[in-house]
Formats: C-alpha cells, sequence, structure tokens
C-alpha cells in the first residue's frame, strides 16, 4: 500500500510539474513582447513637438504591453551620416523618419524593409494612404516607405513691397517671376526671390525644370534633359542671374539664406512651406505683419511639388512586426491629423487628407497663416512629386547645378553647360 501511495503522489508531482511548466510556457507567450524595445528616429522635430511624441509613444506602449519606445531625435545635417554608418554598422534603429530621397540612396542596397513582401501590409492598408504619395517611397517595385507627414510649397509675399513697385499681384509662374523681379529691382533696388544654386542644398531649382517641361532622365536612366525644354531653363536661370535679378550670394548660400532675406525685408517673396509662417512671426513681426501667401509659382506645364516624409524601417532589425505595428501608429489616420495640426503640415492618407481640407474650407479663421495652410492643402490635390527617387539623384542635382553656376559666371555657354552635364550624368551612369 506505502508503495502505491508514494506512487500516486510521484504522479501527482508529475501531473503539477506538467500543469506548472505548461502555465509557464503560456505565460511566455502571453508575453512575448516582454522587454522589447524600438529605437526610434525622427528628424529635428525636438523640442518643438516633445509634447506631442511623448503622449504618442505612451500610448502606443499602453496598447502594446511590454514594448518600449526609445526615441531619439537626430538634427537635420547629421541624419545622412548617422544613418549610414548606423546602417553599414549593423546597428540601425527599428523605425527612422527619412524623405524618399534620403531613403532611395539605401534602398537600392537592400537596407530596408520591404513593406509589400512578407505579408506586412495588407492592400487594404496600403490603400489608405494616398496612391502617389505612396509612390514616392518606391523604388525599383520595392516599397521602403510609409507615408508620414507632407509639405507643399507656396510663395509667402511682402505686400508692401510689392505694392512700392506698382505691383498689384504676386506672380504665379517663372515668366511673371521675371518681369516682377526686373520691376521690382527698378523701382525699389529690392530682389523678388533667392533660389539656391548650391549643389547639397535645396532640390527647387531642379524641380523648376521638371516644372518648365523638362524630362530628366528616360526610361534607361540616360539624361534627358539636353533638350530644346532643357536649354530654356538653363537659359531661365543663366539670364535671371546674370541680369543681376537674382542676389549674388544664390552660388553660394543655401535655402536658409532665403528665410534670412525675407524677414530681414531684402526679398519680396519667399518660396517655403506653410509651416514656415511661424518662424517668420516669431523672428520678424513686423514682416509677417504686411506677409500674405499665394500659391506655388510654376512652369508651363502648372505642375506643383510635394515633399514627403515616410517612416522606414531597416532590414536588420530583428523585431519587423513590431516596427510595422509602431510606425502604422504613427502615420494612422487620426495621429496624422494631430500631427498636421500640430506642425501645420499636411497629413498623407486619403481619409485625414480630406478631412483635414475640409475643416480648412469651413474654418472661419482669417489670419495669414490659416489662409497659407489652407493653400497648401488645396494644392495637394494635383501636387506631386516632381523628381521620383532613383539611384544617384543627388549627384544629378549636383552636375546640373555646378554646370548652371558656370554658365552664370560666364565659364561656358547655356548650350556648353547642359551638355556638359548631360556627358557627365552619362558617363556617371555607364
Amino acid at each position: 500500500m506505502s508503495k502505491l501511495i508514494n506512487f500516486s503522489k510521484l504522479a501527482l508531482w508529475g501531473l503539477l510539474g506538467l500543469i506548472l511548466s505548461f502555465l509557464i510556457s503560456c505565460n511566455n507567450g502571453q508575453s512575448s513582447n516582454s522587454g522589447q524595445e524600438l529605437e526610434f528616429w525622427t528628424m529635428q522635430l525636438q523640442p518643438q513637438f516633445t509634447p506631442y511624441f511623448t503622449e504618442l509613444i505612451q500610448q502606443f506602449e499602453q496598447e502594446h504591453e511590454g514594448v518600449k519606445i526609445r526615441w531619439v531625435d537626430i538634427p537635420w545635417s547629421a541624419m545622412e551620416s548617422k544613418i549610414l554608418t548606423a546602417v553599414s554598422a549593423n546597428t540601425a534603429p527599428d523605425v527612422v523618419n527619412l524623405n524618399p530621397n534620403f531613403a532611395s540612396k539605401l534602398a537600392s542596397r537592400n537596407a530596408w524593409l520591404n513593406l509589400t513582401e512578407n505579408d506586412y501590409l495588407s492592400p487594404e492598408e496600403k490603400e489608405t494612404y494616398l496612391p502617389n504619395i505612396w509612390e514616392a517611397g518606391t523604388v525599383n517595385n520595392i516599397s521602403f516607405g510609409l507615408p508620414w507627414y507632407l509639405t507643399t510649397r507656396i510663395a509667402i509675399y511682402n505686400q508692401e513691397l510689392l505694392k512700392q513697385a506698382g505691383i498689384e499681384n504676386p506672380p504665379t509662374t517663372f515668366q511673371e517671376l521675371a518681369e516682377v523681379a526686373a520691376t521690382l529691382k527698378e523701382k525699389t533696388g529690392k530682389y523678388a526671390m533667392f533660389f539656391t544654386f548650391v549643389p547639397g542644398d535645396s532640390g527647387e531649382v531642379l524641380e523648376s525644370l521638371v516644372q518648365m517641361g523638362v524630362t530628366l532622365v528616360d526610361e534607361n536612366g540616360k539624361a534627358a534633359f539636353n533638350s530644346p525644354e532643357g536649354l530654356e531653363a538653363f537659359r531661365y536661370w543663366i539670364d535671371l542671374y546674370q541680369q543681376e535679378l537674382l542676389p549674388p550670394e544664390v552660388l553660394t548660400q543655401g535655402h536658409r539664406h532665403a528665410i534670412d532675406l525675407y524677414q530681414s525685408g531684402e526679398i519680396a517673396l519667399l518660396s517655403t512651406g506653410a509651416e514656415s509662417f511661424n518662424v517668420i512671426i516669431n523672428n520678424a513681426p513686423t514682416i509677417a505683419e504686411v506677409s500674405a501667401a499665394s500659391p506655388q509659382i510654376t512652369g508651363e506645364t502648372g505642375k506643383k511639388n510635394v515633399a514627403v516624409m515616410n517612416l522606414v524601417i531597416p532590414k536588420s532589425t530583428d523585431k519587423p512586426q513590431e516596427a510595422i505595428e509602431f510606425a502604422t501608429f504613427v502615420t494612422n489616420t487620426e495621429n496624422q491629423l494631430k500631427f498636421a495640426k500640430e506642425a501645420n503640415v499636411l497629413p498623407s492618407t486619403v481619409k485625414a487628407i480630406e478631412t483635414y481640407i475640409n475643416e480648412q474650407e469651413n474654418s472661419s479663421e482669417t489670419s495669414a497663416l490659416s489662409q497659407a495652410i489652407a493653400i497648401s492643402a488645396k494644392q495637394l490635390q494635383e501636387a506631386q512629386v516632381l523628381v521620383p527617387p532613383q539611384d544617384n539623384i543627388n549627384q544629378l542635382q549636383k552636375i546640373i547645378y555646378e554646370n548652371l553656376q558656370a554658365a552664370m559666371l560666364n565659364e561656358k555657354t547655356a548650350e556648353q553647360a547642359l551638355q556638359d552635364a548631360a556627358n557627365e550624368w552619362n558617363n556617371l551612369n555607364n
């Protein structure tokens, strides 16, 4: 009998052990996210938007028990070197904020997670984003970027300066801009606008070529800008500079200098995003008082630009599903609307932009800032990424800008500058 009791005890302890092991196993399965940390990099959003992201991250962590978000904000000027180094060293963050042109540098090297593979995103989830904006995050059929916030350029203009020159309306085309620039310089001694030709800075001049009807590259990646339209566009900028209708420092200073010149009353128009209005209000209230907004200046094509910010996920992440869940959370309609209103930018989901435009159209707000935001939002319906992401796009900009500079300084003719730029680009891509 004692042997039977001992056996029964052993059997009971064995059964309890199995049950305990099962419970531990189940518990481990239920808290599979326990202790997981996602590293999230943004570009120059602290400290202005720290409260927004603190609340956003707290909400995500509450809804995803065991997952922690470590938010790291990187200065704009340092992001390229830091992410390149991190990707090379296999220490990249799990989610990172980049623009398509920048991200495309590494997309062709298979550095990012392909969001359309492995059922990471369903077709329905993909379709929540604006189609043309989704395409901005696709290179060689690899969708590497979840669309986040957007901006379209507008023109902010100094009403007093235009009035002094007898100009009733701000220019809306490059042809009108040249005429306004000549009148303004003659009547006031001031410049109309500042466009940078510094190779590593703003791509606005490169985009202007597209707006003037220039095709930059053909389907094989070869130069297509050495065309009659390309020559006309080159001559436009060369003539504007040589007629002294552009500030001489366009060859040496970046777009930031345009804001400084506008705030000091030295130029009459500023090509920028609506979000810059707050900067002018804070830094130059006197100039802000006489400022108004008008649509983006464009060429005969009528094309308008949109600048896109994406969230990309490095392929090296060991938490792809959690990273996608966080990236889609940040970019869902509700959170995009909140951030758009916080930052005076535009959302990129279909429902969010519909709501945003509807709110702007029905708003009783009449400030210059609200008008700028309304103009920017309405433009989005016809705006597009003028220079789609592709390999070496920054090199194309550098080649074109350097040859334009040489022609502006009379070191080359417009024809020679155009042909030299095409030859250099084609040699680079042989």
